[in-house]
């Protein structure tokens, strides 16, 4: 039986959010304050936490909605360095996910979905299911990723469990 589109984003995507609403709950009730986690980034110009988080909620909802669209610009608004909004905005974004029927995305197959940077000169072609697949996984996986390191490196106790979160295991 072939994957749908839908099986090879939404589900996933869904997951990643949850767990890194998990981070931050660990975040919380660390003894790190939030001014210490909101300005932390890996390396001298890379973005900071609050970003990290941004992004990956702009390349799992506001990918969907960019494929609704044809069309995604990124999100230069300034984000919330406010840990407890960071998850409520994540939760959000999963619920919203959670209401998407398989048929809604199917649907999508083929379509047109520009990546527009006008700013920067940058207009990318894609369908989608290689918008979703090839540039906006990828992305949403680089900050999910980024996110939890940084949170590691300021010393948080967190592993590979926090990181993938609620795993989708086959039900015996």
């Amino acid at each position: 039986m072939p994957i749908s589109l839908y099986d090879a984003t939404v589900p996933t995507m869904i997951q990643m959010l949850g767990a890194v609403q998990g981070l931050i709950v660990k975040a919380k009730d660390s003894d790190i304050s939030e001014e210490t986690i909101a300005s932390a980034c890996l390396r001298e110009g890379m973005a900071p936490f609050p970003r990290q988080v941004n992004w990956m909620i702009g390349h799992s909802l506001g990918a969907i909605e960019a494929v609704r669209k044809g069309e995604m610009t990124p999100d230069t608004s300034e984000p919330t360095t406010e840990l407890e909004q960071m998850r409520l905005n994540l939760g959000a974004a999963e619920n919203k996910l959670r209401a998407l029927s398989i048929g809604e995305l199917e649907s999508f197959v083929g379509q047109p979905v520009r990546f527009v940077m006008k700013a920067r000169g940058v207009d990318i072609p894609f369908t989608a299911e290689q918008f979703l697949l090839s540039f906006s996984q990828p992305n949403f996986f680089f900050h999910a990723t980024t996110a939890y390191a940084i949170l590691r490196q300021l010393g948080l106790d967190i592993g590979k469990v926090d990181y993938l979160g609620q795993v989708r295991a086959a039900v015996e």
